[in-house]
């Protein structure tokens, strides 16, 4: 979908999401002074626009089992749009960037198996997708105030094991 302008009213309701992701229509409507159909019309659009995205954010300092890590990327090839969506595309990534300096591409990671799930991103699906001269890999250790959105292949695993050991009714 084409991009929109935003105006004063989905800056205000961008904000107010931000702060409470979860927080009612009505609410919503009441704070900004506008009506709840307004309210619904403009987050109707403004995910449909692909400007915003509501979903559960989980902290990387408090979750256990999570090891997330930045991962640098110098290409052999100069078709830096066609190998930046590719790596955005694999299962543990949470987002990538073209970027300036010393690499191409950096990609955020996550992995729920520990380094070893770490080795097996870099050594077996990042190198896939080919053309990559090399890598530096930053393993984050400690963070603060960092919400991540689990990456999609991260999110269909947890879905397969809760599935799997949900407890018959």
């Amino acid at each position: 979908m084409a991009r929109r302008d935003s105006d004063a009213i989905d800056k205000a309701l961008i904000t107010a999401l931000s702060r409470d992701g979860r927080r009612p229509v009505g609410a919503l409507a009441k704070a900004l002074a506008i009506t709840a159909p307004t309210v619904r019309s403009r987050l109707k659009a403004l995910v449909a626009s692909k400007l915003v995205r509501i979903a559960a954010l989980v902290d990387a300092g408090v979750a256990r089992g999570l090891t997330v890590a930045l991962v640098g990327i110098c290409l052999d090839t100069y078709k830096l749009d066609a190998k930046l969506e590719e790596v955005a595309a694999l299962d543990q990534v949470h987002w990538a960037a073209v970027v300036t300096g010393k690499y191409d591409i950096i990609a955020e990671v996550v992995s729920a198996d520990g380094m070893a799930g770490l080795h097996q991103f870099l050594s077996q699906e990042l190198y896939k997708i080919g053309e990559i001269k090399s890598s530096e890999t930053f393993v984050v250790m400690t963070s603060r105030r960092k919400w991540l959105l689990l990456p999609s292949g991260l999110r269909r695993r947890l879905e397969k094991i809760r599935l799997l050991s949900a407890p018959e009714d």
